[in-house]
């Protein structure tokens, strides 16, 4: 979900790599999401754009039960459709609380739903889920953010106890400062604030987090399940 632009791009492109045949979903963005699509398949990968609001209840239902019709089954979700409207808790709108919470939480909450079902029929299956690292350690002005990112670790948790007994495993990747069109809109201060919290001097590439997830989504990882894997420099230790 949410693979027209940064880090779902790149993890749509690293998975397309690896033999698997991609949904690129998107809600707004359909030229990026068939730039997407056009990427993969020049490559020799496949790959298909489909539009879906994820935080409709009602629309992720249809959206994949038009992709199980027509593809008879779902081997790997990645959520990581995800918005920020960042602010001071003290100044926080209900608006901006709310509008994040239904992409970034319910969205995922309407993903796991609506695909457990098919996954637990087939008896395997992997979730990846990406929270951040704001949803481990928190983050001033992302009061909003942090608590859905932290609500994606729960049910991370929760996901991988009920439907490990059918062979899905349930995981999640938390990046640190990566660079992608989120983190592009940073002042030069606050890169620079940021770039001294994290011990590899650096921000992270998208492939590398895509190679996490990835990797999750393996045969290799089919003993990994409920883990959290931080993808971020060691900032965060």
């Amino acid at each position: 979900t949410g693979a027209s632009r940064g880090i779902g791009r790149q993890i749509a492109i690293s998975m397309a790599k690896e033999g698997a045949v991609v949904i690129v979903n998107y809600n707004g963005s359909a030229a990026k999401a068939e730039d997407v699509v056009k990427e993969i398949t020049e490559a020799g990968g496949q790959a298909e754009a489909v539009q879906c609001n994820v935080s409709d209840y009602s629309a992720a239902e249809v959206f994949l039960k038009d992709i199980i019709s027509r593809y008879k089954r779902i081997d790997i979700l990645v959520n990581n459709a995800g918005i920020t409207k960042d602010g001071l808790l003290a100044r926080m709108s209900e608006a901006q609380f709310d509008a994040v919470a239904s992409v970034n939480f319910k969205g995922v909450f309407n993903m796991c739903r609506h695909v457990s079902g098919v996954m637990m029929r087939q008896k395997h299956g992997r979730i990846i889920n990406i929270s951040s690292v704001a949803g481990l350690y928190g983050n001033p002005g992302q009061f909003n953010y942090s608590a859905t990112k932290a609500g994606v670790v729960g049910m991370t948790l929760s996901a991988a106890k009920e439907l490990g007994p059918r062979n899905i495993t349930v995981n999640a990747v938390a990046p640190g400062f990566i660079e992608t069109p989120m983190t592009a809109v940073l002042t030069e201060t606050q890169r620079e604030a940021a770039l001294a919290t994290v011990p590899l001097g650096r921000y992270g590439k998208p492939e590398e987090v895509a190679a996490a997830v990835a990797f999750l989504a393996s045969d290799d990882a089919a003993y990994i399940s409920g883990q959290v894997i931080v993808v971020d420099g060691a900032m965060s230790m």
